[in-house]
């Protein structure tokens, strides 16, 4: 009895497989250059100047380069805004306060509004783009169904977000983009979500000179009771978390409770 003939495994060849790595470099190019670049800013420390205190020690220079170069200053303070926003740094209340604080509440918050906006749609385009459709397709049954809920819904539940920092801003950026949300939806969400926050904290900077004033004069206070070696044990800093007061947080809860009510409407009319 003639045995059956196996059929030779085909091995693939350079030039076979080589399409398909290109393929993902294609694809994954736009993430592999934000990683690269948010590993670049962190082993340079520069998110280390991303301090109240940074502001303070060079409040005097920055304005006086405001005044010379005002249009360039406020290009500039927009574009690193939007990258350490798309670069997932942390200190986006630091620079909104920077901007109220260097331009004034209305121009510091209308340029952070659209700085956040910019720097979190790019975030967003790239989830989607790379790894939003590989996620929608190896999605199991139950993220399947959290993502279509999501979408059903996701207006509100992103607003919500916005308006209520229960997550990390850049948790709220990448996710949508992951879960399918729509490129509208979450642009309109973003910057209506953005708005109520970002101008407190621009109010907030603006306001910020009697803030640095009190807390240099309480430094020299200490300074000089301590003597030669106070240094040591007088600190000078300023903590952006003082600026959230309650009345400002249960303001924003309120807002967000708001952006919810579509959603519990919808839930109360699908209860038996």
């Amino acid at each position: 009895m003639p045995k059956p003939v196996r059929k030779a495994r085909k091995v693939k060849t350079a030039s076979e497989s080589g399409p398909n790595i290109g393929h993902w470099l294609k694809r994954l190019w736009p993430l592999l250059v934000l990683i690269g670049a948010m590993a670049f800013v962190f082993a340079m420390g520069w998110h280390r100047y991303l301090t109240l205190t940074a502001l303070a020690e060079n409040r005097e220079a920055l304005r006086g380069y405001i005044e010379e170069h005002w249009l360039l200053s406020l290009a500039a303070f927009v574009a690193l805004y939007a990258a350490a926003v798309a670069l997932s740094l942390p200190g986006g209340a630091i620079l909104t306060i920077t901007g109220g604080f260097l331009f004034g509440w209305l121009l510091g918050g209308v340029a952070s509004v659209l700085a956040a906006t910019i720097g979190a749609t790019i975030l967003f385009l790239i989830a989607k783009s790379t790894l939003g459709d590989l996620l929608a397709v190896r999605a199991g049954p139950l993220l399947t169904r959290f993502r279509q809920g999501f979408q059903q819904d996701a207006f509100s539940y992103l607003l919500f977000l916005r308006l209520v920092p229960i997550f990390p801003f850049w948790l709220v950026n990448l996710a949508p983009g992951l879960l399918g949300v729509p490129f509208t939806t979450y642009f309109i969400a973003t910057i209506l979500g953005i708005i109520p926050a970002t101008f407190a904290f621009a109010l907030a900077g603006s306001g910020l000179d009697s803030v640095i004033e009190a807390q240099q004069a309480l430094y020299q206070s200490c300074l000089a009771k301590t003597g030669s070696g106070g240094q040591e044990s007088c600190s000078y800093t300023l903590d952006p978390g003082a600026l959230l007061t309650p009345e400002l947080i249960a303001g924003l809860v309120a807002l967000g409770l708001v952006a919810l009510i579509p959603v519990a409407v919808r839930w109360f009319r699908r209860a038996p």
